[in-house]
């Protein structure tokens, strides 16, 4: 499909949600990563999914960390999301953490590494990660990739999903 800006609604993300999100378009094959993800999440393949995938670069330097979740402990809004560290450069910090429906605490937390990814039912647990932090005082970096599945009769796509997201009025 082609590539389009990034939409979602303020009901599942507050900042970002509501917005028109612009994203470089991806020139890596995330195919293989992909199939991992539908393999372990052993997805309906007798069904059509759309499957969204964008990239996001957190940057920290000495007393400026890297936010990762200004929205707070989140749902995407997916039925499944994988997120997956690619590169860390001179971060600590960025501990993603799982939460149960109305949980005071998380049930599971840990810091990824690349090459490790998260797989996660949307629906049954939210999630936040806590900020990326300069391991040394220096510039440093955290690149992950997103990948949101949703069956194909959901409609997270197209004029129609971006017109009601951009126009959803705060509850």
């Amino acid at each position: 499909m082609p590539h389009r800006d990034y939409t979602t609604y303020k009901k599942f993300n507050p900042v970002g949600g509501g917005i028109r999100r612009v994203y470089e378009p991806i020139e890596v094959d995330f195919t293989p990563l992909i199939s991992e993800g539908i393999r372990e999440l052993g997805l309906d393949r007798s069904e059509p999914w759309q499957i969204n995938v964008h990239q996001n670069r957190t940057c920290a330097d000495g007393g400026r960390p890297g936010p990762l979740t200004p929205e707070g402990v989140h749902h995407d809004g997916h039925e499944f999301v994988m997120i997956a560290i690619l590169n860390k450069v001179n971060v600590a910090g960025g501990t993603t953490r799982l939460w149960k429906p109305g949980a005071d605490a998380p049930f599971w937390s840990g810091t990824l590494e690349a090459g490790q990814a998260v797989l996660l039912d949307d629906r049954g647990l939210a999630h936040d990660v806590t900020d990326v932090l300069s391991a040394d005082g220096g510039p440093g970096h955290r690149d992950i990739v997103i990948i949101a599945f949703s069956r194909w009769a959901e409609k997270w796509y197209g004029d129609e999903h971006d017109a009601a997201a951009l126009e959803e009025q705060e509850a």
